[in-house]
């Protein structure tokens, strides 16, 4: 919906949803679409109308979420005639059968991506450039750390996307290939085909004449009457209405389950047939013309590993790949690499906890909501908060829905023009961008020379918008690693002229046990259950950003269509929030990591990880002092959680950039801290307090080390285009090589350090080209001879 508005650049302000989409997805669309100032029609497809000239685009489902698989080859051709694009939610096992959304002309598939609109797709694109060497190098493309750069001007604020699960479904499609996905797909088919073959033959109920893929929509006399008989028998049907039952298929789903709903919707009667011996008479109910011929999964790599021990293989080599928390510490400031300890992830894989629906009902998931409330009241108690939502399932989106529920706050007190949101040039780069997702306008306030807000400047906007103020966005500590003194006054002052405050929860890990968002002052604060409270995020997922509210916002938290979420009354005459996230907790299943966590660790060892987190930032920032400048401290001297060290001046000195500080960290075995940001030309480093005092000296010697190597560039015994920091890093292929025309050796290229001898971690590809990556947005992996002939072209 949001591409559709930045394709027509906001000229048109009018979107069309389905009617047959799922609720949560309207839902959700109708949220979102309030900070855009989008107006949403829910109607019929057929009944869509495009008179006004103001429609931007349109959202189908395929199938629809009752089932029925409808032609969209025509609704297409009329949507374009009238220069409307076509979002098109779809389903990928039931892409294997049906024809594609971009065979059918769809402009925008949500499950799968047509590329014209690359350059306004919201999250992260992984392209495919080259290195040094010319071989292909897959990396981040565009979006990597957008949000920091372009601000509210960012295509998303996604921060944590839900790249592990994205992971997991991939490697499913790795395992069963293009044979194995369409052989579930006949099979998934073939289920809900007997099935309304089946009731057809008992003759009770009606069953759709619609084309389906893998769901029957079937019309009863009494629907809550035939899906309590299937509760009985340990079956979830869906209600659509007093009349309509919808039942969906999948690939668990066995001929012995379609017996069993036989006899429920045969009133218990004996059936005089079964699902094994009617199955033969069953044929597609798809149309030839929505039938897919087109190849899918075409890269080799989804022909290449179908046995468990050949997919264990792949996976390994993949992990051989990752320098993780297993190889060394992961020093990235903002990003809170903690240890995730094994009795932490233990429930994941519980199927209790992991074959649970998101969608179940609330009576036979009593375990989980027992979890979420004790959860709830343990970070109520953690962050001086009355309230939480655990919807919003990354950090990013709870920074949005924490904004929207300022503005419903807003808007039930009449105050419906407040929409001024102050914002620190310090603070993360998604918050200017969740701002403007909200439709707020952005005032921006500086920091003063020592890193903190200046809070006479923002004094002075509060005061001269304070008819108008709706929020401020505030990070404590500072994005600058520092406890800002100030921050009870800054709160303060924004109460004082009508707006509330929203505190980025980004560094918690400095506030646990030892102060809170409720005591100094805030309204609300998204926490980052992935950081502070040991959920794997590696990588970009999974993530949890769950808000908490004082009492005075509980009443907006963010609500759902499906299953009711709890919550408070609302005020009369006030629009609920609406959904955030399409299942009602979020991803609910890595909940327990966190409060697995919380609990074992209990206050006491909660205030001590924080305390020891602020000492090793302060021990890495001593040792490295005389090293590198550190860029900002408190009034003590001392830093939080998280300390800035300053390479500006090695630009100057020896041509030194921070990238090649980090290429270079990875000979050494390290990953690089947060690079450039908050402050460019500048390195952030949070240790977390899962690093031994070992550790931490180890990532200090290769800083300092990679200091006296800096020094040889700067006093001339290294050359300054050609030495081991602008060459690095050095992958296998490269120190291997036959020729080596580097002036410094092989050897100290490898092992700069005495610890390496015994366990080297090394890197895969030499430095990557990020110019041409992201000039050649190339989404395909293509054969490395190919790749670096068009290198070879474009650098002609």
């Amino acid at each position: 919906m949001a591409m559709c508005l930045g394709i027509v650049k906001s000229k048109k302000k009018t979107f069309l949803i389905a009617s047959n989409c799922h609720p949560q997805t309207i839902d959700i669309c109708q949220t979102r679409a309030t900070g855009f100032d989008i107006n949403v029609v829910v109607s019929a497809a057929k009944d869509f109308d495009y008179s006004s000239g103001d429609v931007c685009g349109v959202l189908v489902q395929y199938p629809g979420t009752e089932g029925e698989v409808l032609d969209y080859a025509e609704f297409v051709k009329d949507a374009h005639a009238h220069g409307v694009k076509v979002v098109m939610a779809t389903d990928l096992l039931a892409l294997t059968t049906l024809r594609p959304p971009g065979e059918i002309g769809a402009d925008i598939a949500v499950g799968s991506a047509q590329r014209e609109y690359k350059r306004l797709m919201p999250g992260r694109i992984i392209g495919v450039s080259v290195d040094s060497s010319g071989k292909p190098a897959l990396r981040m493309a565009m979006q990597t750390r957008e949000q920091h750069i372009r601000r509210d001007k960012a295509t998303s604020n996604i921060c944590t996307a839900q790249a592990l699960l994205a992971n997991m479904a991939a490697m499913y499609a790795v395992y069963h290939g293009p044979a194995g996905l369409k052989a579930i797909a006949d099979r998934v088919h073939g289920l809900a085909g007997t099935f309304a073959h089946g009731l057809k033959k008992l003759g009770t109920v009606t069953v759709q004449e619609l084309p389906y893929f893998d769901t029957v929509k079937i019309t009863c006399a009494d629907a809550n009457a035939i899906a309590e008989e299937a509760r009985k028998n340990e079956m979830n049907l869906r209600v659509v209405d007093a009349n309509t039952i919808t039942v969906a298929f999948d690939e668990t789903t066995t001929l012995e389950d379609v017996d069993k709903l036989f006899k429920v919707f045969s009133g218990g009667k004996p059936v005089d047939f079964t699902a094994e011996s009617i199955a033969p008479e069953v044929s597609s109910s798809i149309p030839p013309s929505l039938v897919r011929d087109s190849p899918y999964l075409t890269h080799p790599i989804f022909s290449m590993y179908h046995t468990e021990h050949e997919l264990l293989r792949y996976l390994h080599k993949l992990q051989s790949k990752d320098l993780s928390l297993c190889h060394s510490m992961i020093p990235l400031g903002s990003c809170t690499m903690k240890l995730n300890a094994t009795v932490e992830m233990m429930p994941v894989t519980d199927p209790k906890f992991a074959n649970m629906h998101p969608f179940a009902p609330i009576d036979q998931a009593a375990g989980y909501h027992e979890m979420f409330d004790n959860l709830g009241d343990l970070l109520n108690t953690i962050t001086g908060f009355d309230s939480f939502s655990l919807q919003p399932n990354a950090g990013a989106s709870g920074e949005y829905a924490g904004l929207m529920v300022i503005r419903a706050y807003h808007k039930a007190r009449g105050d419906h023009h407040r929409n001024v949101c102050i914002i620190p040039v310090s603070a993360h780069g998604t918050n200017p961008a969740s701002a403007a997702m909200c439709g707020m306008k952005i005032v921006a306030v500086g920091t003063d020379a020592k890193g903190n807000i200046n809070i006479e400047e923002l004094r002075k906007a509060a005061e001269a918008n304070k008819d108008n103020l709706s929020a401020l966005m505030v990070t404590y500590p500072s994005t600058h690693g520092v406890y800002e003194e100030g921050i009870d006054e800054i709160c303060r002052i924004i109460h004082e002229n009508g707006g509330q405050v929203y505190m980025d929860g980004a560094n918690m890990n400095a506030q646990v046990g030892l102060t809170s968002p409720g005591f100094i002052g805030a309204d609300v604060c998204h926490l980052n259950l992935h950081k502070t409270f040991c959920i794997p995020h590696g990588g970009g997922g999974p993530g949890m950003g769950p808000i908490g509210v004082k009492k005075h916002l509980a009443p907006f938290l963010p609500s759902h269509p499906v299953i009711p979420t709890g919550g408070f009354p609302l005020p009369e005459k006030t629009d609920p929030l609406g959904s955030i996230s399409a299942a009602p907790w979020g991803s609910a299943l890595i909940l327990p990591i966190s409060y697995t966590y919380i609990a074992m660790m209990g206050s006491q060892g909660l205030t001590e990880a924080s305390k020891i987190a602020i000492l090793n930032a302060n021990y890495m920032a001593k040792r490295l002092e005389k090293h590198y400048p550190v860029l900002f401290r408190g009034v003590n001297g001392t830093v939080a959680h998280e300390f800035i060290i300053d390479l500006r001046g090695f630009k100057a000195t020896a041509g030194i950039e921070p990238e090649d500080v980090a290429k270079r960290l990875m000979d050494y075995g390290f990953h690089g801290p947060t690079m450039s940001w908050p402050v460019p030309g500048t390195l952030m480093i949070e240790p977390t307090e899962s690093e031994s005092k070992a550790e931490l000296d180890r990532f200090c010697d290769a800083l300092i080390s990679i200091r006296e190597e800096i020094a040889e560039v700067e006093n001339g015994k290294a050359d300054a285009h050609n030495n081991v920091l602008k060459g690095a890093p050095h992958p296998p292929q490269l120190l291997m090589g036959d020729a080596w025309t580097k002036p410094y050796s092989r050897e100290y290229a490898a092992f700069p350090a005495a610890w390496l001898r015994g366990a080297k971690f090394w890197p895969t590809t030499c430095r990557v080209d990020n110019v041409y990556g992201d000039r050649n947005l190339i989404c395909t992996l293509q054969q490395a001879s190919q790749v670096a002939e068009e290198a070879a072209a474009a650098t002609a």
